[in-house]
C-alpha cells in the first residue's frame, strides 16, 4: 500500500469526522433525530480523531460530556502512540518504500 493512499484515507476520515459532528450539532439545535454516540466514537476509532476533536470545539458540541472530552483525545493519543511503536518496530516500513 502506498503512503499517498494512507494519507488520503486519513484526510477523508477526518473530513467525515468533522462533518458528522457538525451535522449532529445542527440536528441537536433543530430537535431532529441525532447521530448515535457509537457512530461518533467509531469514526474517531477509524482514524478521524483530529476531525472529531476539531469539530467538537469549533461547534461547541459535546464539550460538556466527559465521555467525549476525555474519550476522543485518549483514542487519538493511543492511535498516535501505536503508529509510533509500529514504526519503531519496523512493521510500517512498507509504507515508506
Amino acid at each position: 500500500m502506498e503512503l499517498k493512499y494512507v494519507i488520503l484515507y486519513f484526510v477523508i476520515i477526518n473530513i467525515i469526522g468533522l462533518g458528522i459532528m457538525a451535522i449532529d450539532k445542527f440536528k441537536a439545535q433543530k430537535g431532529f433525530w441525532r447521530t448515535p454516540e457509537k457512530t461518533l466514537f467509531t469514526v474517531t476509532l477509524l482514524g478521524g480523531g483530529f476531525g472529531t476533536i476539531a469539530s467538537m470545539y469549533m461547534f461547541r458540541h459535546k464539550t460538556k460530556k466527559l465521555k467525549f472530552t476525555i474519550g476522543f483525545p485518549t483514542i487519538l493519543i493511543s492511535e498516535i502512540a501505536l503508529v509510533i511503536y509500529l514504526l519503531y518496530k519496523g512493521y510500517l516500513q512498507m509504507l515508506f518504500i
